[in-house]
């Protein structure tokens, strides 16, 4: 039986809301595919896979429960190693490790539908295995200036490999212009760093070579669901396009373009 005690409201993301901590335990709301964020923690524990928290259950409350995992997160304001290499080498290290452990979990089918808008372009883009994909700053456990964790799978779908590793630079790389960026993210080279974290995860070349086409591709679709979301869910979702994600998006749309050939001759230099 899940024990109830004191709640500590922790800072979430910019969507989750409700999250606390009790005790050695997160409480977290329904998602999207509850049922599939279980699934794939059980199984991440039964193939031991350390770098994520362990599913508990459901408490009383009808909350996700799971263990909480103890560490450093860059939460904000920015920490000042933000910009680390080595750490941002470590997240792709990770998130490889993750991938790997999940890639026998399959498939699953009859998943519910996402929540996104009719008529999005389709990308020439098959799913390898379940990802996380959203491998942001506050989702990544760090101890001893290391990634130890991915916690936060709500977003958890079927994607490619080369679908994570656009979301993984889209952060650490990270995608967008400059006046976007965090201020300890400005000035960095960009190309080289997504090259870093290319031959840290160990992409392949075919992934190298379509991989700023699909990045392009889904920042494209992104724009549009994110609109979508906020119009349908609002919460976060509405809070984020009324402070100018979709601003930000169409930016970096611009920006992705501009870098694509430049971050391409990078990752196969």
């Amino acid at each position: 039986m899940i024990e109830d005690g004191e709640e500590i409201p922790l800072l979430g993301g910019d969507v989750t809301e409700g999250l606390v901590r009790v005790g050695d335990t997160v409480r977290r709301p329904p998602g999207e595919r509850d049922e599939l964020v279980r699934d794939v923690l059980l199984y991440l524990e039964k193939v031991g896979f350390e770098g994520a928290p362990r599913y508990l259950g459901v408490d009383s409350a009808g909350r996700q429960t799971l263990t909480y995992v103890e560490g450093e997160v860059a939460g904000r304001p920015r920490p000042s190693w933000i910009a680390d290499e080595e750490r941002a080498v470590s997240v792709a290290r990770l998130l490889r490790a993750y991938h790997d452990a999940v890639e026998g979990f399959g498939i699953p089918q009859n998943l519910p539908a996402p929540i996104e808008p009719a008529g999005l372009p389709q990308l020439a883009d098959t799913p390898e295995l379940v990802g996380h994909q959203d491998v942001t700053p506050e989702n990544v456990i760090f101890r001893d200036g290391r990634a130890y964790a991915l916690i936060d799978f709500d977003l958890a779908r079927p994607v490619s490999r080369a679908a994570e590793v656009v979301n993984l630079m889209l952060w650490w790389a990270p995608f967008g212009d400059e006046v976007d960026l965090d201020p300890k993210l400005r000035g960095l080279d960009q190309p080289r760093r997504c090259r870093l974290l290319a031959d840290a995860y160990g992409l392949s070349d075919p992934d190298r070579r379509r991989l700023m086409d699909l990045a392009i591709g889904r920042d494209q679709r992104t724009w549009h669901t994110m609109k979508y979301r906020a119009e349908t869910l609002g919460g976060g979702w509405q809070r984020m396009w009324s402070d100018g994600v979709g601003d930000l998006i169409r930016r970096r749309q611009v920006w992705l373009e501009e870098y694509a050939d430049p971050i391409t001759t990078a990752l196969l230099s």
